[in-house]
């Protein structure tokens, strides 16, 4: 060990501390390794020092069941989140029981996968590590050549001294346990970048909304009353200078089907804000939107550009819309852009016009992408 030591401080050549350092066992190298890092073992004991008894025996096959209960709840996870029928299904409807257990299932599955992974890594180490104090002392700059050549005999020993090596047992259910989860957050992250979300088209989810109409179809802007089945459609008489209604889109074949009036109002790129401004406030339009207004009426989708939160305040004195979540503030004046905050584009602006009726109802859809600002937008 003398030797050792004074190789590793430059006494002796490299050549000769190298060969001496062949000659040694594991056991000798952590020793070595241990004083050239001025460690002293002052305790070190084993939890079980006669191999093989019944305690010790109880103590592996607990650690390995909980291994085994994270590999169990991580492969049903990956079970869950790839089958298990997560379409929406309305209430009273056959399959909404399953469908309404789809987020409580995976989440229960992945989280009972992390706590049993980690019980299992906790007991291991107060189960099997020895009980061991020592001392160190401190030391700066890098560390020298015989020291950076045993520091894996070091490690050897440590593994030896837990006695995983020959934990055959808890080594396998370990990695089954790590090696599901690990599938299990590899499927989550790459999941939702395997669908497609541009399949059909101009008819893709992220282009369309409930405010899409079919031919001889018409979509009125209907304003929510508390009732699911009281149909309140919306005049321009109903509505003050200077205020503002959320609306939702509806259609009169969705009347008496609630289902259909829920989801119209739940929808994420449902609401939008029917603003009427004060007569003879001056109005900078958006090319190629010139005639989406109707007289003071202007409807503005209600999804922030920035994160999605909803643009729920209208400040009439200044013809401001704001978003409290991040404080993004449109002006409904221009367009509705944003002129202070995250938000980068405009809120989306919905055609709109009033029928023989005397209704509001969409002209069309919005012609861009509602909700926050992504990579890709339509001219």
């Amino acid at each position: 060990m003398t030797t050792g030591r004074s190789h590793g401080t430059g006494t002796g050549t490299g050549q000769s501390a190298g060969q001496e350092l062949e000659g040694m066992s594991p056991e000798q190298l952590a020793r070595l390794a241990a004083e050239l890092d001025d460690v002293e073992v002052v305790h070190n004991t084993r939890k079980f020092p006669v191999p093989g008894t019944r305690a010790e025996k109880r103590a592996e096959r607990t650690v390995a069941a909980w291994f085994a209960l994270s590999a169990l709840s991580g492969l049903a996870f990956i079970v869950a989140f790839l089958w298990w029928p997560h379409e929406y299904v309305g209430p009273f409807q056959p399959g909404h029981t399953l469908y309404s257990l789809y987020t409580p299932v995976i989440g229960f599955t992945f989280g009972f996968a992390v706590l049993a992974l980690g019980i299992a890594v906790i007991s291991y180490v107060k189960k099997f590590f020895p009980d061991e104090v020592s001392v160190q002392q401190r030391h700066d700059g890098p560390s020298d050549e015989v020291a950076r050549q045993t520091v894996v005999a070091q490690l050897v020993q440590a593994g030896k001294d837990t006695t995983i090596g020959r934990r055959t047992l808890i080594k396998r259910s370990a990695g089954a346990a790590a090696g599901l989860f690990g599938i299990g957050l590899g499927i989550a992250a790459i999941a939702p970048l395997v669908r497609n979300p541009w399949k059909e088209g101009d008819d893709s989810p992220l282009w369309i909304t409930g405010w899409k109409s079919k031919p001889g179809e018409t979509v009125y802007l209907r304003t929510d009353t508390g009732v699911l089945g009281e149909i309140a459609r919306i005049r321009p008489e109903d509505m003050e200078p200077g205020s503002m209604q959320t609306v939702f889109p509806y259609r009169e074949s969705e009347r008496g089907d609630k289902e259909a009036l829920l989801h119209a109002q739940r929808a994420s790129d449902a609401p939008v804000m029917l603003i009427r401004l004060r007569p003879g406030t001056p109005v900078v339009k958006r090319p190629g939107q010139e005639d989406f207004n109707y007289g003071d009426y202007y409807a503005f989708s209600k999804i922030c550009t920035h994160l999605g939160c909803p643009t729920s305040l209208y400040q009439a004195q200044d013809n401001r819309i704001l978003c409290p979540c991040h404080q993004s503030q449109f002006l409904a004046t221009e367009y509705a852009k944003p002129i202070f905050g995250p938000a980068t584009r405009p809120l989306p602006q919905l055609p709109i016009t009033v029928n023989d009726e005397g209704y509001f109802v969409a002209r069309s859809d919005f012609i861009e992408a509602v909700g926050p600002a992504f990579w890709e937008r339509r001219p």
